[in-house]
């Protein structure tokens, strides 16, 4: 696959997932909105709020900016960041959120239509591009980011559901890519330490640990791993995510047992 098509594949997968998570949102109550959902903190409305923010940000709409509270729901820059676009939503009634995601979504694939981009490492524009994101990183992101979202809601709502679709493969793909790092800097496995990952529906993803202390993805098959982990897609995800609703429990451990109870007590890789 050629950088062009897969950069087409990204687009094509984030507006399948956009248009999943409109279809979702239209059939809400107006008490689902309200309800909690598994990141501490925001309900229904903060995740559609924080969608639309940040796709209004990809097409083309101004910089937002709020007074945040002392406590937020994360101490981070980006996830400072993202708590304004739910602070400047928080009185914006859900058809004119839903409305807003459709109208930037729409402007913006219009766009990669009308001139597909080439160069994975072209910039972005804007504020992505301002923050070093080239446009193979945020085309990568943003399915990546609306279908977790979308099933966040789909767990709050109690709507569980496209398990199986593009963005939901593309989410799970993206996120198994993380297990070197969760090897060498939060489970500190040591140098020669490998660990495979079976994911259902996914190709198994092999890892090890490095003199240096890397953890790096291994493109030939590990005969002996020190760690095998088996799960399925949703668990995995959960996991990773660092969703309330993971159960490590669904995870099923090979070879040493005890490193890996505590490689899936880590997994957690997302901000």
């Amino acid at each position: 696959m050629t950088s062009a098509e897969q950069l087409k594949t990204y687009v094509d997968t984030w507006w399948s997932s956009v248009q999943d998570l409109l279809t979702l949102l239209e059939e809400l109550s107006e008490s689902d909105w309200d309800l909690a959902t598994d990141l501490p903190g925001w309900d229904v409305r903060a995740i559609a709020s924080h969608v639309a923010h940040m796709e209004g940000l990809t097409g083309g709409a101004p910089r937002e900016d709020a007074p945040l509270p002392e406590a937020t729901r994360s101490k981070s820059p980006m996830g400072q960041f993202n708590e304004v676009g739910v602070l400047t939503r928080r009185d914006v009634p859900p058809a004119s959120i839903i409305d807003e995601i459709r109208r930037y979504t729409s402007v913006r694939h219009d766009e990669l239509l009308a001139s597909p981009p080439e160069d994975p490492a072209a910039p972005t524009p804007g504020l992505f591009g301002a923050m070093g994101w080239g446009i193979d990183k945020l085309l990568r992101n943003r399915p990546f980011d609306i279908w977790l979202h979308e099933q966040d809601i789909r767990r709050a709502t109690g709507r569980p559901g496209n398990l199986d679709t593009a963005g939901a493969v593309h989410t799970a793909d993206y996120l198994l890519e993380g297990v070197g790092f969760v090897l060498a800097k939060k489970a500190g496995c040591a140098a020669g330490t490998t660990v495979v990952v079976e994911v259902e529906g996914h190709a198994p993803y092999a890892f090890t640990v490095t003199e240096a202390g890397r953890g790096v993805l291994l493109t030939d098959p590990v005969t002996d791993p020190t760690v095998t982990l088996t799960t399925d897609r949703e668990t995995y995800v959960l996991l990773t995510g660092g969703r309330a609703s993971a159960d490590p429990a669904k995870v099923r451990i090979s070879g040493d047992t005890t490193l890996g109870t505590k490689i899936v007590e880590n997994l957690n890789i997302t901000p």
